[in-house]
């Protein structure tokens, strides 16, 4: 179901170079979802691919959600949200975004598929799997520690030595304490040829001027030129798990169950998980169908110094029982085109239809 005129693209020139100069001051961890994706130019068939999804609905619609997009918080949720329309249509059905299918429940499904003529065939709602907000308060607040180092006319890349427990971010100004002293260090050493990693300490923070391989041990010049580089820890190490994300559609199960009995139809769940949990398909696969043994997937990175206790039951691994008023579970991918792969629910109380080549 289209809806109007083609609308007026929400990526002209103008647009784009207003958000330069908007974003341009924030910390990498936060454009990196929204501002790159808004003005670089390799992002060109992303912004394309919005503004084809964001013409099919009302533009009242439309327009809420490109307001939402270049909020972090609901970024992935919004691409997720459009993404699954667009798996839909691409599967030859005809779909309603947020239609109300009547005024008792107060619940409005995000995508109802329909019939040529209206008639609802099946209903979709939407659930992104997100860090926590404190993973994302984590990450911005190391930002104050990043900028202050990138000051330093040094070309090193540091990172936090191994830490018993997750090392917690400095406030912005004793970051800037810390880059005082360590540009201090790092000045007063005078045999770069010897082998990395260097120790340098300050305010309870240990930092490692990482080496180099290639260069025999040597410090690693760093990306920034001329100026040093801080991998700071991700607040995201750990262990990954759909866990929270399978409770998360056993409740949107519970919360639609009603609706979709009063109407007769089969209720699909589509999920996505936004790229720091970890989550993927093979993730979601394995919670579904079980195993013989516990697989673990742990994820961290380059300044990484703490991933957590993990416990771990030996044993066979027991399949996630579907809820059987849960036709199928459509996983959406992170990856642009964002391809949908369904997984039906075999002993649902409805079934699902046949998406053909896209069931996956």
């Amino acid at each position: 179901m289209t809806h109007g005129s083609p609308q007026k693209p929400r990526f002209d020139p103008t647009w784009v170079a207003e958000r330069r100069r908007r974003y341009d001051h924030l910390p990498q961890v936060q454009r990196e979802l929204s501002y790159d994706i808004q003005v670089q130019d390799e992002y060109v068939s992303w912004r394309d691919w919005l503004d084809e999804q964001l013409a099919q609905l009302p533009e009242g619609k439309a327009d809420t959600l490109a307001g939402r997009l270049w909020q972090d918080e609901f970024f992935w949720s919004v691409i997720f949200e459009l993404a699954a329309g667009a798996a839909l249509r691409r599967a030859g059905f005809s779909v309603a975004y947020e239609q109300p299918l009547d005024g008792r429940s107060g619940l409005t499904p995000d995508w109802t598929v329909t019939t040529s003529g209206g008639q609802p065939l099946f209903l979709v709602e939407v659930h992104t799997d997100d860090p926590s907000k404190e993973t994302f308060a984590q990450m911005r607040a190391w930002h104050h520690l990043v900028e202050a180092i990138k000051k330093i006319p040094v070309s090193v890349v540091l990172q936090l030595a191994a830490t018993e427990g997750p090392p917690r971010p400095p406030e912005a100004g004793t970051a800037k304490k810390i880059a005082a002293e360590v540009q201090q260090q790092l000045l007063s050493v005078w045999n770069w040829s010897q082998p990395a990693p260097i120790r340098i300490t300050s305010h309870g923070y240990t930092f490692l001027v990482m080496g180099d391989p290639r260069l025999g041990g040597r410090a690693m010049d760093s990306p920034l030129g001329m100026h040093a580089a801080f991998d700071p820890p991700t607040s995201r190490a750990g262990m990954v798990s759909a866990d929270k994300l399978l409770a998360r559609v056993a409740d949107k199960v519970s919360k639609y169950r009603q609706l979709a009995d009063r109407y007769g139809l089969p209720l699909a769940i589509a999920v996505g998980a936004h790229k720091f949990t970890g989550v993927t398909l093979e993730t979601v696969d394995y919670a579904l169908n079980g195993a013989e043994a516990p697989m673990i997937t742990m994820q961290f990175g380059a300044g990484d110094t703490h991933i957590g206790d993990v416990t771990v039951q030996m044993g066979p691994v027991k399949p996630w029982p579907m809820p059987p008023d849960l036709a199928a579970l459509l996983w959406i991918d992170h990856a642009f085109p964002f391809e949908m792969t369904v997984r039906p629910n075999m002993s649902a109380r409805r079934s699902f239809p046949d998406f053909g080549q896209v069931a996956g």
